[in-house]
């Protein structure tokens, strides 16, 4: 393997200590305790920390050592919430509305929302911040009978609560479950700057589909979370029947 290959999993570890902070006061090892503990060189060390400054998760202080200057939020993928629902307890959630109306929506996502062609839906877009730091873009389309009492409800209360918990408390009706996909993209300039990252930096692409209990589609959200700032979370179990145990008894 080449030093390289070494730093790049040095800092695979101590990225996820970072991320989920690990390190009392903020402060990692120094490089001896680093050395000691990955049995790796002292330039595959610091190259394996050259990669975590380079992501803006840690700085060197003269003095100090490598500080910890980022963090990621986890987000769990096994429980229909909204965002400010999870965060809330990592710091304060706010909504900047950027968009909210009746508009006519493409032709694909009106056939995803059980919507005849050209018929209305109602169109939200909000920029989330944690602590006054952008995190999110979500575009949210709406059917009618969902959608319009929010608008109803006024800006006040999309900038303070999640859509979810509004169609539940403010229009009355219960959410069942949601479709998700989630993919890593390179986030196109406009995004960049809506998010305050830099040229070229990688997003979380989610596309969520939200139905009623009773079934029917009511929310479809395409949502850019950054991606240096949030992580996905889930707790999976093995299901019997799958994979290499199909071929064998247990």
């Amino acid at each position: 393997m080449t030093r390289a290959d070494r730093a790049r999993r040095v800092a695979h570890v101590l990225r996820r200590q970072v991320l989920r902070g690990a390190f009392p006061g903020g402060v990692l090892p120094d490089e001896r305790a680093l050395i000691a503990e990955f049995g790796a060189s002292r330039n595959t060390v610091r190259e394996a920390l050259g990669l975590l400054r380079d992501e803006g998760l840690v700085v060197r202080r003269r003095g100090v050592g490598t500080v910890v200057v980022g963090r990621a939020y986890e987000h769990p993928l096994g429980e229909l919430s909204g965002l400010a629902e999870v965060l809330r307890r990592h710091g304060a959630v706010v909504n900047e509305v950027r968009e909210a109306g009746v508009v006519r929506p493409p032709g694909s996502v009106a056939r995803r929302l059980g919507l005849a062609e050209g018929s209305p839906a109602v169109y939200l877009e909000r920029l989330r911040r944690v602590d006054g730091a952008p995190l999110s873009l979500d575009c949210t389309y709406l059917i009618p009978e969902v959608g319009e009492p929010l608008l109803a409800r006024g800006r006040d209360a999309l900038e303070r609560q999640d859509v979810f918990d509004l169609i539940e408390t403010g229009v009355g009706v219960r959410l069942g479950r949601a479709e998700v996909s989630v993919q890593a993209v390179v986030a196109d300039p406009a995004t960049c700057a809506v998010l305050a990252m830099p040229g070229g930096g990688a997003v979380l692409a989610v596309e969520r589909l939200t139905r009623l209990a009773d079934g029917r589609p009511a929310d479809l959200e395409f949502i850019h979370l950054r991606g240096d700032r949030l992580t996905l979370h889930a707790t999976l179990d093995r299901v019997r029947g799958t994979g290499a145990d199909r071929s064998r008894p247990a």
